[in-house]
């Protein structure tokens, strides 16, 4: 059985020119990524795939531009939640 994954990215249009990863792990340390961000009402966006390839990038770096259309799609998804709550 595979160990849980998780990646946290953050995305500030004033400072960053693309989204970073702010946070990644497995196992015990996803589980605490992903209560945290439940704790924080942040958005949770299930996706194996896309965390395969972002835990590949390095802890507060920028994500390369060949994975952006992927990171869209998960800003898109994150914009959408938020909209139905309002």
């Amino acid at each position: 059985m595979k160990k849980q994954e998780a990646v946290a990215l953050k995305y500030d249009q004033a400072k960053n020119k693309a989204p970073r990863i702010t946070a990644k792990g497995k196992g015990k340390t996803a589980q605490k990524i992903i209560e945290l961000a439940a704790l924080n009402d942040i958005p949770i966006k299930k996706d194996e795939d896309l965390v395969e390839l972002l835990s590949k990038v390095e802890l507060d770096k920028e994500v390369p531009a060949e994975m952006y259309k992927a990171v869209a799609e998960v800003f898109t998804f994150i914009y959408n939640m938020t909209k139905k709550s309002e």
